[in-house]
């Protein structure tokens, strides 16, 4: 494994199988072994939580899709200029969407892609709790219901984006590098 992070904490040696397996999973399904995986590696507890947070969030059954779900990641890492999740999320909402260009323009700015209406609200919506999340009251859960999403599915709105809050600042504090193969991803 190489350094993936400003801070050069070397992976835990040996690996338990667990994480072996999962790596291999990845490199399987993806070809390779996202570096924020790698910048866990130092701590497999803390990486398990870090897995097990992400694949609930992002791949369990939601209300929202896997692309609404990598919207919001890809938004709030704009507002918060994280390189990593900007390179890495916006990989996967290329491949999701099948919309290089959507997937570019919700990184520049989200308010000028072409969305739905209601995948507007929840991206106000995230943006609004990444900026001023002391400034979130009930009309703007108001709006997301009346955009169509339940009370389930503004929790959901409400975990990713926190979630990706957590994670950009880990990555912008450690200077977390994408993986190369990003960039070229679904173009």
């Amino acid at each position: 494994m190489t350094n993936t992070t400003a801070l050069n904490l070397a992976p835990a040696n040996p690996l338990d199988d667990d994480i072996e397996a999962y790596f291999a999973k990845c490199v399987e399904k993806l070809g390779l072994i996202p570096n924020v995986l790698q910048a866990y590696a130092f701590d497999q507890t803390k990486l398990r939580a870090f897995m097990d947070m992400y694949n609930d969030l992002m791949l369990a059954p939601s209300g929202l899709s896997k692309t609404e779900r990598e919207m919001i990641a890809v938004a709030v890492s704009a507002e918060n200029r994280c390189v990593y999740c900007l390179t890495a999320h916006g990989a996967a909402l290329r491949q999701l969407s099948g919309d290089p260009a959507l997937a570019e323009v919700i990184a520049q700015n989200w308010r000028a892609a072409p969305l739905e209406p209601k995948q507007k609200a929840m991206l106000r919506f995230a943006v609004k709790l990444t900026r001023t999340p002391q400034d979130i009251e009930e009309p703007d859960r108001e709006t997301l219901r009346s955009a169509g999403f339940s009370n389930r599915d503004i929790w959901d709105i409400a975990a990713v984006t926190s979630f990706f809050n957590m994670s950009n600042r880990l990555a912008s504090a450690t200077e977390m590098k994408p993986n190369p193969e990003y960039h070229n991803a679904a173009r």
